[in-house]
């Protein structure tokens, strides 16, 4: 049971983050708010680029199959600190974590 609640949680905090995808309004906005802001959300955009990437292809693919859509980077305000964020979070992305965790001896 406690195992089933810590991953809705997750999931929910996932979900919560999610809003701030590449191409939605709070993404434009937060794009808007100054270097500091640009780092973090290039780096929150390369650390869900993966998921992000899938999401762009079905969506593509399918137009309406999901009911948002997500892009992969951010068009609205670029700047070479958005860039640098966005590719330290692909350094960082869950993928390379999950092989450095694996590779550890930790299933």
């Amino acid at each position: 049971m406690n195992k089933s609640l810590r991953t809705l949680g997750l999931l929910g905090l996932l979900l919560a983050l999610a809003a701030c995808a590449a191409g939605s309004e709070a993404s434009r906005h937060a794009a808007a708010s100054g270097a500091l802001a640009q780092f973090f959300l290039g780096l929150w955009h390369g650390v869900i680029a993966p998921v992000s990437l899938v999401i762009e292809v079905v969506d593509t693919l399918a137009p309406h199959a999901l009911p948002w859509t997500m892009k992969l980077y951010e068009r609205a305000e670029p700047s070479v600190i958005y860039d640098v964020g966005f590719y330290l979070g692909l350094m960082g992305s869950p993928s390379l974590a999950w092989r450095g965790w694996s590779r550890r001896g930790g299933d």
